[in-house]
């Protein structure tokens, strides 16, 4: 699966448009998470736990996407967008949405 920020693959031809489609993670982060951060944050520095936990999130939400490209028969997704969000009471949970458009190119 061909998956691209651009609109068009270079040296391919668009000759079929599937939709829109989207790749959605919602991920909990712990309390031992959030532990770890508040260190990182206390002493200064990058937080591991947040940064892997985000990774891992991202690479769900596009792996869901192609997936849902591939169920329509598309061979590529271009325009592709990722968005994220933090939600619920305490901002305890991190949203990751991939979005695009799920074509097939020869």
């Amino acid at each position: 699966m061909i998956t691209t920020t651009t609109p068009t693959v270079e040296g391919k031809r668009i000759v079929e448009y599937k939709g829109i489609i989207f790749g959605e993670v919602i991920s909990g982060v712990n309390v031992f998470k959030d532990f770890a951060a508040g260190l990182s944050n206390f002493f200064g520095g990058r937080s591991a736990t947040y940064e892997e936990e985000l990774m891992n999130a991202r690479e769900n939400a596009l792996r869901e996407m192609e997936q849902r490209a591939a169920a329509r028969g598309a061979n590529a997704v271009v325009g592709v967008d990722v968005d994220y969000e933090v939600l619920g009471a305490d901002n305890g949970m991190l949203m990751v949405i991939a979005s695009g458009t799920a074509v097939v190119v020869e």
